[in-house]
Protein backbone atom coordinates (compact mmCIF):
# COMPACT_ATOMS: atom_id res chain seq x y z
CA UNK A 1 0.00 0.00 0.00
CA UNK A 2 1.43 3.18 -0.82
CA UNK A 3 1.58 5.94 1.30
CA UNK A 4 -0.37 8.34 -0.67
CA UNK A 5 -3.59 6.04 -0.66
CA UNK A 6 -3.72 6.33 2.97
CA UNK A 7 -5.46 9.16 5.05
CA UNK A 8 -4.99 9.01 8.47
CA UNK A 9 -6.77 11.44 10.61
CA UNK A 10 -4.87 13.03 13.76
CA UNK A 11 -5.11 15.77 16.05
CA UNK A 12 -2.33 17.12 18.24
CA UNK A 13 -2.68 18.99 21.72
CA UNK A 14 0.09 21.49 22.65
CA UNK A 15 1.24 20.59 26.11
CA UNK A 16 -0.36 23.69 28.57
CA UNK A 17 -0.02 24.48 32.03
CA UNK A 18 3.19 25.75 32.05
CA UNK A 19 4.28 29.04 33.73
CA UNK A 20 4.02 31.48 31.05
CA UNK A 21 7.60 32.51 31.03
CA UNK A 22 8.83 28.92 30.85
CA UNK A 23 6.28 27.86 28.67
CA UNK A 24 7.58 25.72 25.25
CA UNK A 25 5.11 26.68 22.22
CA UNK A 26 7.36 24.97 19.74
CA UNK A 27 10.69 24.28 20.02
CA UNK A 28 12.16 21.30 21.82
CA UNK A 29 12.22 20.73 25.09
CA UNK A 30 8.35 19.20 25.96
CA UNK A 31 7.99 14.80 25.42
CA UNK A 32 5.54 14.15 22.52
CA UNK A 33 3.19 11.60 23.35
CA UNK A 34 0.98 9.55 20.84
CA UNK A 35 -1.83 7.93 22.25
CA UNK A 36 -3.73 5.05 20.34
CA UNK A 37 -7.32 3.21 21.12
CA UNK A 38 -8.90 -0.12 22.19
CA UNK A 39 -10.20 -1.97 19.14
CA UNK A 40 -9.35 -3.38 16.52
CA UNK A 41 -10.98 -0.65 15.25
CA UNK A 42 -11.80 2.30 17.28
CA UNK A 43 -10.83 5.47 17.16
CA UNK A 44 -8.58 7.59 20.00
CA UNK A 45 -10.47 10.52 18.64
CA UNK A 46 -13.98 9.54 19.96
CA UNK A 47 -12.33 7.76 23.44
CA UNK A 48 -9.31 9.09 24.01
CA UNK A 49 -9.53 12.69 23.17
CA UNK A 50 -12.80 13.16 23.73
CA UNK A 51 -13.88 11.09 26.52
CA UNK A 52 -10.50 10.31 28.65
CA UNK A 53 -7.73 12.38 28.14
CA UNK A 54 -8.09 15.99 25.78
CA UNK A 55 -9.02 19.02 26.91
CA UNK A 56 -12.14 18.95 26.33
CA UNK A 57 -15.62 16.60 26.66
CA UNK A 58 -18.89 16.87 24.83
CA UNK A 59 -21.98 18.33 26.73
CA UNK A 60 -25.19 16.29 26.88
CA UNK A 61 -26.45 18.69 23.91
CA UNK A 62 -24.04 16.99 21.37
CA UNK A 63 -23.54 21.00 20.93
CA UNK A 64 -21.09 22.19 22.84
CA UNK A 65 -17.59 21.42 25.65
CA UNK A 66 -16.52 21.55 28.76
CA UNK A 67 -13.02 21.71 29.79
CA UNK A 68 -11.22 18.74 31.32
CA UNK A 69 -9.12 20.01 33.48
CA UNK A 70 -6.95 17.20 34.07
CA UNK A 71 -5.83 16.71 29.95
CA UNK A 72 -2.70 15.08 29.75
CA UNK A 73 -1.86 18.04 27.56
CA UNK A 74 -0.38 19.85 31.04
CA UNK A 75 2.14 17.22 30.92
CA UNK A 76 3.07 17.15 27.36
CA UNK A 77 2.24 17.44 23.84
CA UNK A 78 -0.46 15.15 22.65
CA UNK A 79 -1.28 13.25 19.43
CA UNK A 80 -4.27 11.27 18.28
CA UNK A 81 -4.27 9.12 15.29
CA UNK A 82 -7.26 7.45 13.92
CA UNK A 83 -6.34 4.45 12.89
CA UNK A 84 -6.03 1.80 11.12
CA UNK A 85 -7.44 3.75 7.53
CA UNK A 86 -11.17 2.82 7.79
CA UNK A 87 -11.33 4.07 11.51
CA UNK A 88 -13.13 7.59 12.09
CA UNK A 89 -12.52 10.43 9.36
CA UNK A 90 -9.43 8.40 7.99
CA UNK A 91 -9.85 6.69 5.03
CA UNK A 92 -7.82 4.54 2.13
CA UNK A 93 -8.43 5.60 -2.00
CA UNK A 94 -8.48 1.77 -2.20
CA UNK A 95 -11.62 -0.40 -1.48
CA UNK A 96 -9.66 -3.71 -0.91
CA UNK A 97 -7.74 -2.26 2.05
CA UNK A 98 -10.24 -2.57 4.19
CA UNK A 99 -10.09 -6.19 3.99
CA UNK A 100 -6.34 -6.76 4.84
CA UNK A 101 -6.01 -4.96 7.83
CA UNK A 102 -3.87 -6.42 10.28
CA UNK A 103 -1.60 -5.81 13.38
CA UNK A 104 1.63 -6.09 11.18
CA UNK A 105 -0.16 -3.07 8.29
CA UNK A 106 -1.07 -1.15 11.21
CA UNK A 107 2.07 -1.09 12.64
CA UNK A 108 3.39 -0.24 9.32
CA UNK A 109 0.90 2.64 8.11
CA UNK A 110 1.58 4.33 11.47
CA UNK A 111 5.36 4.35 11.12
CA UNK A 112 5.08 6.01 7.92
CA UNK A 113 2.28 8.43 9.16
CA UNK A 114 4.70 9.38 12.10
CA UNK A 115 7.62 10.10 9.25
CA UNK A 116 5.40 11.99 7.09
CA UNK A 117 3.70 14.32 9.94
CA UNK A 118 7.46 14.83 11.23
CA UNK A 119 8.51 15.90 7.72
CA UNK A 120 5.37 18.73 8.01
CA UNK A 121 5.71 19.59 11.64
CA UNK A 122 9.92 19.21 11.95
CA UNK A 123 9.64 21.47 14.85
CA UNK A 124 8.79 17.79 16.67
CA UNK A 125 11.82 15.90 15.53
CA UNK A 126 14.09 14.71 17.89
CA UNK A 127 12.26 15.26 21.10
CA UNK A 128 11.58 12.35 23.39
CA UNK A 129 8.63 10.47 21.91
CA UNK A 130 6.48 7.93 24.05
CA UNK A 131 3.38 5.85 23.09
CA UNK A 132 0.57 5.26 24.94
CA UNK A 133 -2.62 3.58 24.56
CA UNK A 134 -5.43 1.47 25.92
CA UNK A 135 -6.91 -1.85 25.63
CA UNK A 136 -6.15 -3.24 22.15
CA UNK A 137 -3.81 -0.90 21.91
CA UNK A 138 -1.63 -3.60 24.20
CA UNK A 139 -0.99 -4.69 20.74
CA UNK A 140 -0.80 -1.13 18.69
CA UNK A 141 1.95 0.55 21.12
CA UNK A 142 4.21 -2.35 20.92
CA UNK A 143 4.07 -3.47 17.18
CA UNK A 144 5.01 0.77 16.44
CA UNK A 145 7.39 0.54 18.98
CA UNK A 146 8.74 -2.10 17.57
CA UNK A 147 9.15 -0.90 14.09
CA UNK A 148 10.37 2.16 15.26
CA UNK A 149 13.42 0.40 16.36
CA UNK A 150 13.85 -1.82 13.60
CA UNK A 151 13.83 1.11 11.09
CA UNK A 152 16.04 3.46 13.55
CA UNK A 153 18.47 0.39 13.60
CA UNK A 154 18.46 -0.38 9.91
CA UNK A 155 19.31 3.51 9.54
CA UNK A 156 21.69 3.28 12.25
CA UNK A 157 20.69 6.57 13.16
CA UNK A 158 17.42 7.72 15.42
CA UNK A 159 15.05 8.89 13.00
CA UNK A 160 12.49 8.56 15.89
CA UNK A 161 13.40 9.56 19.07
CA UNK A 162 11.20 6.62 21.33
CA UNK A 163 12.01 6.78 24.79
CA UNK A 164 9.29 4.44 26.24
CA UNK A 165 5.71 2.64 26.20
CA UNK A 166 2.55 3.85 28.23
CA UNK A 167 0.01 0.61 28.09
CA UNK A 168 -3.57 0.38 29.95
CA UNK A 169 -5.63 -1.81 30.61
CA UNK A 170 -4.16 -4.22 27.53
CA UNK A 171 -4.25 -6.95 25.70
CA UNK A 172 -0.93 -8.56 26.34
CA UNK A 173 -1.33 -12.37 26.24
CA UNK A 174 -4.51 -14.07 24.76
CA UNK A 175 -4.33 -17.37 27.53
CA UNK A 176 -3.50 -15.46 30.60
CA UNK A 177 -5.79 -12.28 29.65
CA UNK A 178 -8.75 -15.11 29.38
CA UNK A 179 -8.34 -16.63 32.68
CA UNK A 180 -7.70 -14.04 34.45
CA UNK A 181 -10.98 -12.31 33.06
CA UNK A 182 -12.83 -15.12 34.03
CA UNK A 183 -11.08 -15.42 37.85
CA UNK A 184 -11.87 -12.00 38.00
CA UNK A 185 -15.57 -12.27 37.58
CA UNK A 186 -15.52 -15.03 40.03
CA UNK A 187 -13.79 -13.10 42.56
CA UNK A 188 -16.02 -10.13 42.57
CA UNK A 189 -19.05 -12.58 42.37
CA UNK A 190 -20.29 -12.23 38.73
CA UNK A 191 -20.47 -15.72 38.10
CA UNK A 192 -20.97 -18.80 40.07
CA UNK A 193 -18.50 -21.27 41.46
CA UNK A 194 -20.16 -24.14 39.65
CA UNK A 195 -19.65 -21.69 36.39
CA UNK A 196 -16.26 -20.56 37.06
CA UNK A 197 -15.41 -24.46 37.77
CA UNK A 198 -16.23 -25.45 34.72
CA UNK A 199 -14.24 -22.71 32.50
CA UNK A 200 -11.39 -24.00 34.75
CA UNK A 201 -12.28 -27.85 34.15
CA UNK A 202 -12.99 -27.58 30.62
CA UNK A 203 -11.46 -24.38 28.88
CA UNK A 204 -8.22 -24.37 27.20
CA UNK A 205 -6.85 -20.70 26.19
CA UNK A 206 -3.82 -22.00 25.10
CA UNK A 207 -2.75 -20.44 21.44
CA UNK A 208 -2.51 -24.30 20.45
CA UNK A 209 -5.86 -25.83 21.77
CA UNK A 210 -8.01 -27.55 20.05
CA UNK A 211 -11.26 -25.97 19.33
CA UNK A 212 -13.28 -25.15 22.40
CA UNK A 213 -15.18 -28.41 23.86
CA UNK A 214 -19.21 -27.48 24.07
CA UNK A 215 -18.90 -27.70 28.21
CA UNK A 216 -16.56 -25.13 27.94
CA UNK A 217 -18.64 -22.92 25.04
CA UNK A 218 -21.63 -23.43 27.76
CA UNK A 219 -19.65 -22.27 30.68
CA UNK A 220 -18.57 -19.43 28.86
CA UNK A 221 -21.88 -18.24 27.75
CA UNK A 222 -23.61 -18.85 31.39
CA UNK A 223 -20.95 -16.11 32.12
CA UNK A 224 -21.72 -13.88 29.09
CA UNK A 225 -25.20 -13.94 30.31
CA UNK A 226 -24.05 -13.58 34.14
CA UNK A 227 -22.47 -10.40 33.28
CA UNK A 228 -25.02 -9.50 30.86
CA UNK A 229 -26.70 -6.43 31.96
CA UNK A 230 -23.57 -4.39 33.50
CA UNK A 231 -20.77 -2.45 32.07
CA UNK A 232 -18.24 -4.78 31.96
CA UNK A 233 -15.63 -2.18 31.34
CA UNK A 234 -16.56 -1.10 34.48
CA UNK A 235 -18.49 -3.41 36.75
CA UNK A 236 -19.36 -0.52 39.33
CA UNK A 237 -20.48 2.05 36.66
CA UNK A 238 -24.49 2.68 36.12
CA UNK A 239 -25.34 2.09 32.46
CA UNK A 240 -26.36 4.63 29.97
CA UNK A 241 -30.39 4.39 30.58
CA UNK A 242 -31.00 7.56 27.97
CA UNK A 243 -29.11 8.03 24.80
CA UNK A 244 -31.46 11.58 23.51
CA UNK A 245 -29.22 14.60 23.93
CA UNK A 246 -30.44 17.35 25.80
CA UNK A 247 -31.87 20.89 25.09
CA UNK A 248 -29.52 22.25 27.79
CA UNK A 249 -25.82 20.73 28.65
CA UNK A 250 -26.13 18.74 32.11
CA UNK A 251 -24.14 19.57 34.68
CA UNK A 252 -20.29 19.60 34.28
CA UNK A 253 -18.41 16.37 36.01
CA UNK A 254 -14.72 15.27 36.51
CA UNK A 255 -16.46 11.82 36.47
CA UNK A 256 -17.24 10.36 32.87
CA UNK A 257 -21.04 10.41 31.94
CA UNK A 258 -22.21 6.94 30.56
CA UNK A 259 -24.24 7.86 27.53
CA UNK A 260 -21.09 10.33 26.40
CA UNK A 261 -20.36 8.17 23.45
CA UNK A 262 -23.47 9.16 21.54
CA UNK A 263 -23.00 13.08 22.51
CA UNK A 264 -19.68 12.53 21.22
CA UNK A 265 -20.98 10.88 18.25
CA UNK A 266 -23.48 13.79 17.80
CA UNK A 267 -20.87 16.36 17.85
CA UNK A 268 -18.24 14.74 15.67
CA UNK A 269 -21.04 14.24 12.74
CA UNK A 270 -21.64 18.21 13.03
CA UNK A 271 -20.20 20.29 9.66
CA UNK A 272 -19.09 23.07 11.34
CA UNK A 273 -17.51 20.91 13.76
CA UNK A 274 -15.53 18.98 10.96
CA UNK A 275 -14.95 21.73 8.83
CA UNK A 276 -13.31 23.60 12.10
CA UNK A 277 -11.16 20.24 12.45
CA UNK A 278 -10.40 20.10 8.62
CA UNK A 279 -11.84 16.67 8.57
CA UNK A 280 -13.44 15.03 5.94
CA UNK A 281 -12.66 17.28 3.61
CA UNK A 282 -13.82 14.23 1.02
CA UNK A 283 -17.34 13.78 2.26
CA UNK A 284 -17.44 10.43 3.13
CA UNK A 285 -20.47 8.06 2.43
CA UNK A 286 -20.67 7.17 5.85
CA UNK A 287 -20.98 8.80 9.44
CA UNK A 288 -18.13 9.43 11.76
CA UNK A 289 -18.50 6.05 14.88
CA UNK A 290 -16.69 5.61 17.41
CA UNK A 291 -16.03 2.12 16.13
CA UNK A 292 -15.77 0.92 12.83
CA UNK A 293 -18.13 -0.71 10.51
CA UNK A 294 -16.00 -0.22 7.16
CA UNK A 295 -13.15 -2.62 8.83
CA UNK A 296 -14.16 -6.06 7.65
CA UNK A 297 -11.55 -8.67 9.07
CA UNK A 298 -8.43 -8.32 11.15
CA UNK A 299 -5.61 -10.62 9.45
CA UNK A 300 -3.27 -11.38 11.88
CA UNK A 301 -2.53 -11.00 16.26
CA UNK A 302 -0.38 -12.44 17.98
CA UNK A 303 -1.16 -14.50 21.04
CA UNK A 304 1.30 -12.67 22.90
CA UNK A 305 3.41 -9.62 22.43
CA UNK A 306 5.69 -10.38 25.85
CA UNK A 307 8.55 -10.60 23.34
CA UNK A 308 8.51 -7.56 22.75
CA UNK A 309 8.06 -6.22 25.99
CA UNK A 310 11.20 -7.68 26.62
CA UNK A 311 12.87 -6.65 23.52
CA UNK A 312 11.82 -2.80 24.79
CA UNK A 313 13.55 -3.68 28.15
CA UNK A 314 16.57 -5.07 26.15
CA UNK A 315 16.76 -1.59 24.71
CA UNK A 316 16.82 0.05 27.36
CA UNK A 317 12.96 1.33 26.83
CA UNK A 318 10.73 2.56 29.87
CA UNK A 319 7.53 0.34 29.98
CA UNK A 320 4.82 1.27 32.41
CA UNK A 321 1.49 -1.03 32.40
CA UNK A 322 -1.39 0.19 34.17
CA UNK A 323 -4.65 -1.15 35.17
CA UNK A 324 -7.89 0.43 36.36
CA UNK A 325 -9.14 -2.43 39.01
CA UNK A 326 -12.66 -2.02 37.92
CA UNK A 327 -12.32 -2.77 34.34
CA UNK A 328 -13.86 -6.20 33.48
CA UNK A 329 -12.97 -6.87 30.09
CA UNK A 330 -9.08 -6.66 30.78
CA UNK A 331 -8.98 -6.57 34.53
CA UNK A 332 -6.43 -6.25 36.35
CA UNK A 333 -5.97 -9.94 37.13
CA UNK A 334 -5.00 -10.58 33.20
CA UNK A 335 -2.31 -8.45 33.67
CA UNK A 336 -0.76 -9.22 36.80
CA UNK A 337 -0.87 -12.75 35.37
CA UNK A 338 0.76 -11.79 31.99
CA UNK A 339 3.48 -9.40 33.75
CA UNK A 340 3.68 -13.07 36.14
CA UNK A 341 4.74 -15.09 33.35
CA UNK A 342 7.95 -12.83 32.65
CA UNK A 343 9.54 -14.30 36.35
CA UNK A 344 11.11 -10.63 36.11
CA UNK A 345 13.19 -9.85 39.13
CA UNK A 346 11.80 -7.40 41.91
CA UNK A 347 13.28 -4.00 42.19
CA UNK A 348 10.20 -2.32 44.27
CA UNK A 349 7.76 -4.28 46.04
CA UNK A 350 4.14 -4.17 45.83
CA UNK A 351 3.36 -1.23 47.68
CA UNK A 352 0.58 1.78 48.32
CA UNK A 353 0.83 4.72 45.93
CA UNK A 354 -0.35 7.90 47.25
CA UNK A 355 -1.50 11.11 45.43
CA UNK A 356 -2.34 14.77 47.30
CA UNK A 357 -2.14 12.67 50.41
CA UNK A 358 -5.21 9.91 48.63
CA UNK A 359 -4.55 6.26 47.74
CA UNK A 360 -4.03 6.49 44.35
CA UNK A 361 -3.65 2.39 43.88
CA UNK A 362 -0.81 0.16 43.91
CA UNK A 363 2.76 -0.18 42.08
CA UNK A 364 5.12 -2.90 41.43
CA UNK A 365 8.79 -1.64 40.10
CA UNK A 366 10.81 -4.20 37.83
CA UNK A 367 14.51 -4.49 37.45
CA UNK A 368 14.78 -3.28 33.49
CA UNK A 369 12.80 -0.37 34.19
CA UNK A 370 9.11 -2.18 33.63
CA UNK A 371 6.39 -0.58 36.20
CA UNK A 372 3.13 -1.84 37.15
CA UNK A 373 0.68 0.02 38.60
CA UNK A 374 -3.04 -0.01 39.18
CA UNK A 375 -5.52 3.07 39.96
CA UNK A 376 -8.33 2.11 42.18
CA UNK A 377 -11.60 2.69 41.35
CA UNK A 378 -10.83 3.37 37.27
CA UNK A 379 -12.47 1.23 35.01
CA UNK A 380 -11.21 0.56 31.25
CA UNK A 381 -10.74 4.05 30.44
CA UNK A 382 -8.51 5.00 33.51
CA UNK A 383 -8.66 8.87 32.52
CA UNK A 384 -12.53 9.12 32.11
CA UNK A 385 -12.95 7.51 35.72
CA UNK A 386 -9.95 8.78 37.22
CA UNK A 387 -9.05 12.18 35.84
CA UNK A 388 -6.75 13.51 38.17
CA UNK A 389 -4.73 10.14 39.21
CA UNK A 390 -4.52 9.53 35.27
CA UNK A 391 -2.45 12.54 35.31
CA UNK A 392 -0.57 11.78 37.66
CA UNK A 393 0.60 8.81 36.81
CA UNK A 394 1.45 9.84 32.98
CA UNK A 395 3.50 12.40 34.61
CA UNK A 396 5.39 10.58 36.76
CA UNK A 397 6.10 8.31 33.94
CA UNK A 398 7.51 11.19 31.62
CA UNK A 399 9.54 11.91 34.40
CA UNK A 400 10.38 7.92 35.07
CA UNK A 401 9.46 8.71 38.68
CA UNK A 402 8.43 6.45 40.60
CA UNK A 403 4.37 6.96 41.82
CA UNK A 404 4.85 6.57 45.43
CA UNK A 405 6.74 9.52 45.11
CA UNK A 406 2.89 11.12 44.43
CA UNK A 407 2.42 12.84 47.68
CA UNK A 408 1.62 16.16 47.03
Amino acid sequence: MAPQDLKPDCIVLPQDGLKEKDKISRLPGQPFVEFDQYGPGCSSLAYGAMQELGPFRVNSDGKTLYRNKFAWNHAANVLFVESPAGVGFSYSNISSYYDNCGDKSTAEDNYVFLLNWLERFPEYKGRDFYISGESYAGHYVPQLAHTILHYNNMANKTLINLKGILIGNAVINDETDNIGMYDYFHSHFLISDETNDQIHKYCDFSPNAPKQTDECNKATKEAEHDTGNIDIYNIYAPLCSNTNLTSKPKRMSNVIDPCSEFYTHAYMNREDVQEAMHANVTKLDHDWEPCSDIIKQWLDSPSTIIPLLREFMDNNLRVWIFSGDTDGRVPVTSTSYSINLMNLPIKTPWHQWLYQGEMGGFEQVYEGDLTFATILGAGHQVPSYKPKNALALVTHFLMGKPLDDSKN
